[in-house]
């Protein structure tokens, strides 16, 4: 045998080795096909825009708070769009119950890329803000600003969830003239958008009423020295006295009022109907009454849950619109899930559309962005504390909102709402 064949035999007996010993072993296992991944979480953002410090950051951060409880909520139950999982994500900005803040932080949220705000607390702060969110199609949810003229600039992307001052200031009119049996009222404003607004109409009704103004007076957000201005009102001995204004105000004039000796009742609306409002004027606070958009929180439908959730979470008693807040989180979220999309062009159609049931009651817009049928609840301090009267039906708030006064643009400029909101 030559050299080459015993090359050649050398490896066909490697080979036959190699062959045999792969007989031993079963064939290798087919790799496993990678687990299908879970599909990717989206970040959706939520503005909450409300003052956050000053006189009014109680009741700003009443309203955030429940923002906040919503979106833990939705979190919670978990939240699929289009078939894909959403985790929310509040935004929060202090516009200090200022009008020209109010826009730096609505446009503060449209460069954060938020996809709906729950916000402003006031008119005067919501009216200017309400532009910027509809130039950049973000929908935008007041839990609390009542001036009329919030709604009547024709966006799209405006809309509320409370009864606005057409509404309440006739009702709160009309309870004064045929409850009260008062004849001779003053009215007092803050010259804000909201208390110039809500006055404005109280005194339209008073007049159709046959009611007599003896005098129309006006201060400001940020004073609290009323004395020269009630001490005019005392030589009219008015029946009532009524404030267009927030608890700040309301509550050391009702004080000023009974070091005076005035005897007039008192009367408001939702910006003085807090626990702070009774904090702030003490005993004299004592028969104060006033009205505020909504059912008393504790019959709400979700009230009760609603308060103890609150006080669970946040250790202290609602103060006003946390309840308005959180169910404006959730008709965002509803619209989004009705629209298969978080994104505010293919989701803005459903807001208009929504037909909710929240911890307020049912919640529709109208063609405005107005609540619909949206109840009134008047309340009186009573042993130090507020008390629901009486609640004016839906139908009837609506029949209460003529005449309507309307508050020039003027009025749309200053703050609580800074209107009311």
């Amino acid at each position: 045998m030559n050299r080459r064949q015993l090359i050649l035999s050398a490896a066909a007996a490697a080979t036959a080795l190699a062959l045999a010993a792969c007989g031993d072993k079963a064939p290798p296992a087919p790799k496993k096909a990678d687990a299908p991944k879970a599909p990717e979480m989206q970040v959706v953002k939520i503005g909450s825009a409300s003052p956050l410090t000053g006189a009014q950051s109680h009741i700003g951060i009443d309203i955030r708070n429940g923002v906040q409880l919503a979106i833990e909520d939705a979190n919670k139950a978990g939240i699929t769009i289009d078939g894909k999982p959403v985790k929310l994500e509040m935004v929060a900005e202090d516009d200090e119950a200022d009008p020209t803040k109010a826009t730096t932080v609505a446009q503060k949220l449209v460069d954060a890329k938020v996809v709906g705000v729950v916000g402003h607390f006031n008119s005067g702060a919501s009216i200017p803000a309400s532009k910027i969110y509809s130039d950049a199609g973000i929908p935008q949810i007041s839990p609390s600003s009542t001036n009329p003229k919030y709604t009547q600039n024709g966006y799209k992307t405006t809309f509320r969830v409370v009864a606005h001052d057409g509404q309440q200031g006739p009702v709160l009119a009309r309870y004064a003239l045929d409850k009260l049996k008062v004849k001779t009222i003053a009215v007092i404003d803050d010259s804000t958008a909201y208390g110039q607004g809500l006055a404005d109409n109280f005194e339209a009704t008073i007049k159709a009423g046959g009611g007599k103004i003896v005098a129309r007076e006006h201060t400001t957000d940020k004073d609290t020295d009323f004395k020269a201005i009630l001490t005019k009102i005392r030589g009219l001995k008015p029946d009532l006295i009524m404030f267009g204004g927030i608890d700040p105000q309301a509550g050391p004039m009702i004080k000023q009022m009974a070091e005076l000796g005035i005897k007039a009742k008192f009367i408001g609306g939702d910006g003085m109907q807090t626990p702070n409002f009774i904090k702030l004027a003490g005993d004299a606070a004592e028969g104060a009454m006033a009205s505020i958009p909504g059912l008393p929180k504790e019959t709400m439908p979700g009230g009760k849950d609603f308060l103890a959730k609150y006080k669970t979470k946040f250790g202290k008693e609602v103060e006003l619109f946390a309840p308005m807040g959180y169910d404006a989180v959730m008709v965002f979220v509803e619209a989004m899930k009705r629209a298969g999309s978080a994104d505010p062009a293919k989701y803005l159609a459903e807001v208009g559309k929504t037909n909710y049931n929240g911890v307020i009651g049912p919640i529709a817009f109208d063609d405005k962005g107005d609540l619909k049928n949206g109840p009134i609840t008047i309340y009186v301090v009573k042993g130090g504390k507020w008390e629901a009267l009486e609640t004016v039906a839906p139908g009837a708030a609506a029949a209460e909102a003529k005449p309507e006064a309307k508050a020039d643009d003027k009025k749309a400029d200053s703050g609580k709402d800074v209107a009311k909101k």
